[in-house]
């Protein structure tokens, strides 16, 4: 039976499945691999009125010019340090809610917390940045209630010093009730004899969880985790431009920050497309790197 003849049968018998795949082929085919089209304006001189294939090469000149910039360890650092934190705060906090929530005995004192929690998701970025702005500007709470004790008012979103912490705590604050849905999906797939057995062996609750619900959602924290570091370089581009100023450039401005005003603002489009060249290749060797190290450490990959 020839290849072509086995994929006519194979569609014929699961037609409905393929039909409704189709809609998410087609926007991964037309939003994200089309546009890969345009990449090669990275290695241009591109001008609109000549277009992308007419348009001269330049040897790499904008990469050259990014990496010799003045700011290119700068932007390298913030990036690398937000998604540091991201990484240790941010990514584990929704794992530890996920624990602390299946712990509780009280259906409904459970389920008000999940749902206090889940709120600030469904926030828009916008808002939650206006609350910052407001609640730690100089005559906000924050400063009032500092004042009250006896403190010193300061505007903490024009100190480079605070910025990132603001962002990692709002960053848990925002995410932490939604992150920790899918851990708790997984500790629902846990098999309750094992929690039965460990009581008769004479295992508290802290043990129950230490050695039968951390390991049995450790598959699902080593598959968001390879997730996670192929977005490393990706850190939150939107609620930094929401957040910084040029006060704050110094530990706030990342790669993504700049590529969007070297390429909406200053229309270096060409130059602009090499930096996000250069952050999307160093997210797919980290993807593949980590893919690997947990297949080998773990079990557990991606494919």
């Amino acid at each position: 039976m020839g290849l072509r003849h086995r994929i006519l049968k194979d569609f014929q018998r699961n037609k409905i499945i393929y039909f409704m795949l189709m809609p998410v082929v087609l926007y991964y085919l037309v939003f994200h691999y089309y546009p890969m089209y345009g990449v090669q304006i990275a290695f241009k001189d591109f001008s609109p009125g000549k277009g992308i294939w007419h348009s001269p090469w330049n040897d790499f000149r904008y990469f050259q010019q990014f990496f010799q910039g003045i700011y290119f360890w700068r932007l390298l650092r913030n990036t690398l340090l937000l998604s540091f934190y991201d990484i240790v705060f941010v990514f584990p906090s929704s794992i530890l809610l996920a624990l602390l929530l299946n712990e509780l005995r009280s259906r409904m004192f459970k389920r008000t917390v999940q749902s206090i929690v889940y709120l600030p998701h469904f926030i828009s970025l916008v808002v939650i940045v206006g609350m910052m702005v407001d609640f730690l500007s100089s005559d906000g709470l924050v400063n009032r209630i500092a004042v009250f004790f006896g403190g010193e008012a300061a505007s903490y979103l024009q100190q480079p010093s605070m910025f990132r912490t603001l962002y990692t705590a709002s960053s848990v604050w925002q995410s932490i009730g939604w992150g920790s849905i899918i851990y708790l999906a997984a500790i629902a797939t846990i098999d309750v004899s094992l929690y039965e057995a460990a009581k008769v062996d004479g295992a508290g609750r802290f043990k129950q969880m230490l050695h039968i619900t951390l390991p049995g959602i450790l598959p699902t924290i080593a598959i968001l985790f390879i997730l996670r570091m192929g977005s490393l370089m990706a850190v939150g581009d939107e609620k930094v431009l929401l957040m910084y100023n040029p006060v704050t450039y110094e530990t706030a401005d990342v790669i993504g920050t700049y590529v969007y005003r070297k390429g909406v603002l200053d229309a270096s489009f060409g130059f602009s497309t090499a930096i996000g060249l250069f952050n999307s290749s160093i997210n797919f060797i980290l993807l593949i790197i980590t893919n690997y190290l947990s297949k080998r450490l773990q079990g557990t990959r991606l494919w």
